[in-house]
């Protein structure tokens, strides 16, 4: 995101939340996170700039997803880490996991959903993993994040997201919430 379009200085960038579906404010470079802007903010063109490109009325921003066609459904299991975005969960108030431990973790998940998808009574499918072993608040729904479209996740995650094929699960997938796997559902 070009900052001098959006106000926001360099290297920050608007992200959507997947949990309370609102704008906030991310620099990639640091993993900060913000609800508010952040200091050194130009308001004025980030108030024209939110207008333009994240407005429930604006049909092509890119948090809308455009046409509703352009939208997929998918579930994910997340395993965080203690470089995550925000190194917590409903599992765990402080996660110390490396990012190696992490991705042991997430390739054993990823392992028994391959043996359920071969019928081994030893697998067990993304939707039974998420709901106990996600750090991510949709495990409460299998991990399921419902609809979304184009610029509503975070680059690494939409981009596998909108490769794969319905009923189709990615590989481990890295962003800065931690390692994903991702169901294409819809």
């Amino acid at each position: 995101m070009d900052s001098t379009i959006s106000g926001l200085p360099e290297g920050w960038e608007v992200r959507r939340s997947n949990t309370k579906n609102l704008p906030y404010y991310f620099h990639p470079e640091t993993k900060d996170s913000r609800w508010e802007p952040p200091a050194g903010t130009d308001s004025e063109r980030l108030k024209q700039y939110m207008a333009e490109h994240h407005s429930s009325k604006s049909a092509s921003g890119a948090f809308s997803g455009g046409a509703a066609g352009n939208k997929i459904r998918c579930a994910h299991l997340l395993v965080k880490h203690k470089d995550s975005r925000r190194p917590a969960s409903w599992r765990e108030s402080k996660i110390t996991r490396t990012k190696e431990e992490a991705g042991q973790l997430i390739n054993n998940y990823h392992d028994l959903i391959k043996k359920h998808e071969q019928g081994d009574p030893e697998g067990r499918s993304l939707s039974e993993l998420a709901t106990t072993e996600s750090d991510c608040s949709s495990a409460r729904k299998g991990g399921d994040l419902g609809f979304f479209g184009q610029g509503d996740m975070q680059k690494e995650f939409e981009d596998a997201a909108f490769h794969l094929e319905k009923g189709e699960i990615s590989g481990v997938v890295s962003t800065a919430s931690g390692l994903h796997l991702i169901e294409r559902l819809d």
